[in-house]
């Protein structure tokens, strides 16, 4: 088994430059080095191809979903890649760019894990639809469009289906909800741990709840990681900041506790934008978090969950 880092340099699902620049800072500071020095074997399978496209051309190919045309491509892409990484017996490491990304590296991996569970670890739901959308930007939807909830070229990315099933799904650390995105939570079966919940119950209840919640239901997890989750107070850099998200340690915790769970077989790390940090202080604590995670990644699962 080896980790296959794969990049996807794209902004245009948050329609705001930087993030695109991520997966090159991540680099810059040797994940693979790190990842080598901690006895794993590791293959760079570079960048998913992003279509360039001018700024004039935002509505392009829709009249209220930003880079609609590029958004899907990329994604498409990504997909396949997940999909070969994971049906080879590896472990897709997405690093993005935007969350956008969410729906291809789900759409890859559900592929190849049919009763996939998904841990979407974010400050926002990305439950936004078409329809609900207040800015048109499509990192606000790829959850939803996991679901089967959104337009049909985003629903059926990839393949003709539903990626995943809204009871296969923990959300942690929700506190910027838009209205659209409540209502999925309240008529649907997500099982949703907002930033009041864990400091109502605290981390380590809200992570033992989600990974019993999750063993009993799916054959194994993806978990897709917003820098934003964490207060923005200690992660100035991305594009989206929310106040009273989790602390560095509990996101820590967090991941370590979905890596060491032996159900986790991929892993997106997205929204970290280089041109909002400040001298590196939120690629440092991605570093420091994507450390945390392969420190405690129980690898021995591979053999039976990596069969589908």
């Amino acid at each position: 088994m080896s980790i296959h880092i794969i990049g996807m340099p794209m902004n245009h699902g948050a329609a705001k430059l930087g993030s695109n620049l991520g997966p090159e800072k991540i680099r810059e500071l040797n994940l693979e080095g790190m990842l080598r020095e901690m006895q794993y074997e590791v293959c760079d399978l570079g960048d998913i191809e992003v279509s360039k496209v001018n700024e004039e051309d935002i509505y392009r190919c829709d009249e209220k979903l930003k880079y609609y045309d590029v958004v899907i491509d990329a994604n498409t892409k990504l997909a396949f890649k997940a999909y070969e990484s994971i049906k080879s017996g590896n472990f897709p490491l997405v690093i993005g760019g935007d969350h956008s990304l969410g729906m291809g590296s789900i759409a890859g991996v559900s592929k190849h894990i049919n009763n996939l569970g998904v841990v979407w670890i974010d400050a926002h739901g990305d439950l936004n639809t078409h329809e609900t959308t207040l800015t048109g930007n499509i990192h606000g939807m790829p959850l939803a469009a996991s679901m089967g909830k959104g337009p049909d070229k985003l629903v059926n990315l990839f393949e003709h289906r539903i990626k995943i099933k809204d009871e296969n799904v923990v959300h942690i650390a929700g506190r910027d909800l838009d209205p659209g995105e409540i209502e999925i939570i309240e008529t649907s079966n997500i099982n949703a741990f907002s930033m009041d919940k864990v400091r109502e119950v605290g981390i380590d209840k809200v992570l033992e709840e989600s990974i019993a919640y999750l063993r009993d239901r799916v054959d194994a997890i993806h978990v897709s990681f917003d820098i934003d989750s964490i207060d923005c107070d200690y992660v100035p850099g991305t594009g989206t900041p929310v106040k009273d998200g989790l602390t560095v340690e509990e996101a820590k915790k967090t991941l370590a506790a979905f890596a060491s769970s032996g159900l986790m077989v991929s892993l997106d790390f997205v929204e970290l934008n280089p041109l909002l940090d400040n001298n590196d202080e939120t690629a440092s604590v991605s570093m420091e978090l994507l450390k945390t995670v392969f420190d405690n990644y129980n690898a021995s699962i591979n053999d039976q969950r990596m069969l589908g």
